[in-house]
């Protein structure tokens, strides 16, 4: 059965935290999970915070290979869409862009990475286990946006839209789907309808959801 590209973008672009499944060291052959929280990159690869001393980056430093699993949330979880990455986690030196955007989804990441024992790590999937709801589900090679902004064109668009914000809203991401916003300490989404034409049709469509923000009966908040 095909999976639903939409909905596995949808569900990494909006999911906070997942269950890291690595290898253990401390009982060979066993997984070990814990519980963490990421931002994913415009290519839609989960990017980490991770402590030296934490026990799934002592895991992966032995073994990269590991699994993300998110979770829709919500009642009857097990009715809701779910998804298991499978890949290698490699631990990489951010450019500033792509520092700036994680902090932009991540500010209280600034005070661990302050104290020299957090590195960035980001999961390369090789596969993907998808689950839409009862009898939806498969298998897929990983799953990217067809086009995507580099992190210097999102923070170029970024600081023009944040002139444009209303008073308390934070401006945080753009994609051809979608605006992330910060409302009252929640990030929230304002779905976009993909335009054609570029930075500046994506930049007129995320000017207007902005605008809709004044009128809540218009705001289309996901």
């Amino acid at each position: 059965m095909g999976v639903d590209s939409g909905a596995v973008r949808h569900l990494l672009r909006t999911a906070r935290c997942g269950a890291l499944g690595t290898l253990s060291l401390a009982m060979p052959g066993h997984p070990f999970v814990s519980l963490v929280s990421f931002v994913p990159d415009p290519r839609l690869r989960p990017v980490f915070v991770l402590s030296g001393l934490a026990e799934h980056t002592r895991n992966l430093r032995a073994d990269r290979r590991a699994s993300l699993m998110l979770a829709e949330g919500g009642e009857n979880p097990l009715e809701q869409a779910r998804l298991t990455l499978l890949g290698e986690v490699v631990e990489f030196e951010p450019g500033e862009a792509e520092r700036q955007r994680f902090l932009r989804y991540s500010p209280e990441s600034a005070d661990y990475l302050q104290l020299g024992d957090f590195r960035f790590f980001r999961l390369e999937p090789a596969r993907l286990r998808f689950i839409g709801g009862f009898a939806r589900m498969g298998w897929s090679d990983p799953i990217s946006p067809a086009t995507w902004l580099t992190e210097v064109e999102e923070g170029r668009l970024i600081d023009e839209l944040a002139r444009l914000a209303p008073v308390g809203v934070g401006v945080l991401g753009l994609d051809e789907a979608g605006l992330d916003l910060r409302i009252a300490g929640t990030i929230r989404r304002l779905p976009l309808v993909s335009p054609d034409g570029g930075c500046p049709a994506l930049l007129a469509a995320a000017r207007a959801a902005l605008a809709g923000l004044v009128d809540p009966g218009s705001s289309g908040l996901a």
